[in-house]
């Protein structure tokens, strides 16, 4: 029997030394005289003066920069912050640079497609060619480049490309709806669409040329569509005026690859963030704060290094696709899977893991949960020799679940977790190869990362509960939201709360010693097995349907790492909400957002709570759910109609289809 707290692991001396925090500790000693006994100590540093630290960052990891900087930051104000002013550089050649001829870049399989691997000559080739003929198209700095492919190495490539010439790139899954893409894409006005035919899941193959056609019908800012055969070679494009990808790359590029030097602040990619109103927000964040992030996270915090191996599940429309293909930045190899997790074996990802020498294997706790339940035991069938360590993210971790790593994969492994999120595209807290691990414990807060919690009075505590809270800027932090101008919604959206302090939106417990404890989302924004989903968008699908006059939905953390995400709606007078009319809703939420927005369960009720301002009470119900007292919950005083509490307090006493308890 494993508890929250107990020791499950100690690095030795030999690991220790081996690390990445190691050698850069030991290069602040010798060129900054800085001199830290221990992590702590150097975290305490690194925000008590972020500009040495990330100073620091640009030095230790000689990033390059063609024109210089005239200081570290120039403005501190949140939002606004102003790092490194004057310095140009291009992520794409920091990805690119550390290529090594004959070594891996891309270990890709899929499903129904073999194990292959694409070398870093291979890569960089690929990249050369397709930036050239997007050059040749048109494409240039600030121009809007946009993905609708699977996870495979081709959105990878497309995406280096883009970012060599100063695009801002953007993705999507090919499992989103028409409607969750176009929320997005419509926000930022693409010049260039790359598509594909579609895509396999769970041994189906899903053709996505129509739903293709329908976006590319709703972008007229679109110049060109670039298409992909994928699964079916033989199928026809979704457009007839679509290039094809086989004939832009059939040629060679006409010269090396050429990077566009670009401001430190230069916008890279948008990335998409679901609140509970309105649409998506579109989050861009620039060249040099990812740089700089993905340098120090990846190698400081997940140990990778020249030669290691990342393999990390995702699919291309999550913020841990960006990170996973940022492993190239540090010289790693990734590894791409595109298909089902348990498809066609159930420890398809384990073996996978083994047969590429990953050193570092990432997934998030409810798959371990469910390797759990299956009995599956990786050790017996594979071999993980050069498996270092796991990295869990998306959902709080459970002891549980660390204590089987440890008893059914490998008995010396580093399990760890983080947890962050796209608004930053980093962890606040996360893990340090040289530390111990506790069971159920996030390890550290991240270096350069003013991570606090905050009592109910803003106060700074340890021990407690409170809201997690960033007290100074990071360079990863979002420039702006796209279509923001005042950056009134940027603000309304993390520092109405604290002003000039970022609140995030979770529970966070800090221990006396330094470990972290995320205990779920302190707002309603959902977080679906790792993926944050902003009620808005499920509200504006379910509340086109003719039936349906009202909806509320809410996510509800559950102890051993489940979750149960209900939906009450108010159907029209008349409706039944009967099976046809559930299986309507599961349906459009599927095809209109993505199968993450399909609640567990559906019910009636006959109003929804509302605040005297007009505004769903979705937290106040989903503490009710958790068993919060009431007149804690919510203030009846405050509500338009408090009678519509009462179905939600019975539903919490009989804890309807879930249990907080065991």
């Amino acid at each position: 029997m494993v508890n929250e707290g107990d020791l499950l692991w100690t690095p030795d001396a030999a690991r220790v030394e081996a690390t990445e925090l190691t050698r850069y500790r030991r290069w602040l000693a010798a060129q900054r005289q800085l001199d830290f006994p221990d992590y702590e100590s150097l975290r305490a540093w690194s925000v008590a003066d972020i500009e040495a630290f990330w100073a620091s960052i640009v030095d230790f990891f000689e990033i390059r920069f063609s024109a210089p900087y005239t200081r570290v930051l120039a403005r501190r104000e949140m939002p606004g912050a102003e790092w490194f002013p004057g310095a140009r550089l291009n992520f794409a050649e920091h990805m690119l640079r550390r290529a090594r001829a004959g070594e891996t870049a891309f270990h890709y399989a899929g499903e129904g497609v073999p194990l292959t691997r694409i070398t870093w000559d291979d890569l960089l080739e690929q990249v050369t060619r397709l930036a050239a003929r997007l050059r040749a198209l048109g494409v240039g700095p600030g121009d809007r480049v946009v993905s609708f492919m699977p996870n495979i190495p081709q959105t990878a490539i497309a995406f280096l490309a883009a970012a060599s010439l100063g695009a801002v790139w953007s993705s999507c899954s090919t499992d989103f709806g028409v409607r969750s893409v176009l929320d997005r894409f419509q926000q930022i006005e693409p010049k260039v669409l790359f598509c594909v035919d579609g895509y396999r899941y769970g041994g189906r193959h899903f053709d996505r040329r129509a739903e293709a056609a329908q976006i590319v019908a709703a972008l007229p800012s679109l110049a060109h569509v670039i298409y992909l055969r994928h699964v079916d070679t033989a199928a026809p494009p979704p457009v007839p005026q679509a290039l094809e990808w086989r004939d832009l790359l059939a040629a060679p590029a006409p010269g090396p690859l050429v990077y566009e030097q670009l401001p430190f602040d230069h916008p890279l990619w948008v990335v998409y963030s679901s609140g509970t109103t309105g649409l998506p927000k579109a989050l861009v964040h620039g060249h040099g704060g990812i740089t700089l992030e993905l340098h120090k996270s990846l190698a400081l915090h997940c140990n990778l290094r020249p030669g290691s191996t990342m393999f990390f599940y995702t699919t291309s429309g999550w913020i841990m696709w960006n990170v996973l293909v940022g492993a190239l930045i540090v010289g790693a190899a990734a590894v791409i899977y595109d298909g089902n997790p348990a498809s066609p074996e159930i420890d398809v990802l384990w073996r996978l893991a083994s047969e590429t020498r990953a050193t570092l294997f990432g997934a998030s706790p409810t798959y371990v949960g469910m390797m759990q339940k299956n009995g599956v035991v990786p050790r017996e069938k594979h071999a993980y020799d050069a498996l270092e360590g796991v990295l869990l993210s998306g959902s709080p971790v459970t002891p549980e679940s660390m204590q089987w790593l440890y008893d059914e994969v490998k008995s010396d492994l580093w399990v760890t977790s983080q947890s962050g999120g796209t608004d930053i595209c980093a962890g606040f807290v996360v893990g340090a190869a040289t530390e111990p691990v506790y069971a159920g414990e996030i390890q550290v807060r991240g270096l350069g990362v003013d991570v606090q919690a905050y009592d109910e009075a803003g106060r700074s505590v340890v021990g407690e509960v409170g809201e997690l809270v960033c007290c100074q800027p990071m360079p990863s932090m979002p420039l702006y939201f796209w279509n923001d101008p005042d950056m009134r919604r940027y603000r309304d959206s993390y520092f109405a709360e604290y002003p000039g302090k970022w609140r995030h939106g979770d529970f966070l417990k800090i221990n006396a010693r330094g470990g972290c404890y995320i205990q779920g989302r302190s707002d309603s924004t959902l977080n679906r097995y790792g993926v944050r989903i902003g009620t808005a968008e499920i509200y504006r699908s379910v509340e086109t349907l003719a039936e349906i006059e009202d909806s509320l939905v809410v996510n509800l953390d559950l102890p051993g790492g489940r979750f149960f995400m209900p939906m009450f709606v108010k159907t029209r007078p008349g409706v039944a909400l009967d099976a046809a009319l559930i299986a309507r809703i599961d349906a459009t939420l599927r095809e209109q957002c993505s199968p993450r927005h399909v609640p567990d369960r559906i019910y009636a009720v006959d109003a929804v709570p509302y605040t005297l301002t007009g505004k769903k009470l979705e937290v106040p119900v989903r503490k009710i759910l958790m068993g919060v007292d009431v007149a804690q919950a919510a203030s009846r005083d405050a509500m338009m109609n408090p009678a519509a509490l009462d179905y939600f307090i019975e539903f919490a006493r009989e804890q309807r289809d879930y249990r907080i308890a065991g």
